[in-house]
């Protein structure tokens, strides 16, 4: 059974169709990329699956509270690394444990040193987050993701304000958290990064176009998400 499913999702703004019957399944251990030019609906799927939009019609089945990671990485700059991600886990904490990160236990503290040390960043535990590089605060971003004890991470262009160099390693972040047991989706916009996942699914018009494992999904493939002419339609 897939970790995530979404069935015959619609969503539509002003009038105007977004997603027109988006259906996915992401399995527990699968890294999923997904493609598509703006407006194709890529982000509004995500954000349907952790409540922040409302579809209008469809199905969202998920294996325990999926956590998300977002483009802009929303890290307060002025607590340290470790701080930002104890705040993962603000949702479970009794409300007068969550008043202060003075006020945190130190059992999620040391949870929440396990998140940072998974993702290379122990070492910078204490660093305040506004001093650490874009690279490095996506990845205590996404160590903040793995404090909510998440079955499901999804991503939303979690790499493209990154340098390539940033990019790359976020990439390989999730990839190893996929094959570690999470399910794993991220929205690209890199067509070559979306080449590290287990499977690459592409959104033409509000629904699934492309759906295959890397090696069978070809570069016209790909390049027919993005022609203006059938994106607009």
């Amino acid at each position: 059974m897939a970790a995530l499913e979404i069935r015959s999702l619609t969503k539509s703004f002003a009038g105007r169709p977004v997603l027109t019957g988006f259906d996915l399944d992401v399995r527990a251990g699968e890294f999923v990329a997904v493609l598509g030019a703006n407006g194709s609906g890529k982000s509004t799927a995500l954000r349907c699956v952790v409540g922040l939009e409302t579809p209008d019609a469809g199905e969202i089945h998920t294996d325990g509270r999926p956590a998300m990671v977002f483009q802009r990485i929303h890290l307060v700059g002025r607590r340290t690394a470790l701080d930002n991600v104890c705040a993962g886990a603000l949702g479970r904490l009794p409300l007068h444990r969550s008043a202060s990160p003075l006020l945190f236990p130190r059992e999620l503290r040391e949870e929440a040193m396990r998140c940072l040390d998974r993702v290379g960043l122990a070492d910078r535990a204490g660093e305040r987050a506004a001093r650490l590089s874009g690279g490095q605060q996506q990845r205590v971003a996404i160590a903040r993701a793995l404090c909510q004890r998440p079955r499901v991470l999804l991503a939303d262009e979690p790499v493209s304000a990154l340098d390539p160099s940033a990019a790359d390693q976020v990439i390989t972040l999730l990839a190893d958290l996929a094959n570690e047991g999470l399910a794993v989706a991220a929205v690209l916009h890199q067509p070559q990064l979306a080449r590290s996942a287990d499977r690459i699914v592409g959104l033409l018009g509000g629904r699934v176009a492309v759906d295959g494992p890397p090696e069978i999904v070809s570069g016209s493939d790909v390049d027919a998400l993005y022609l203006p002419e059938r994106a607009a339609a």
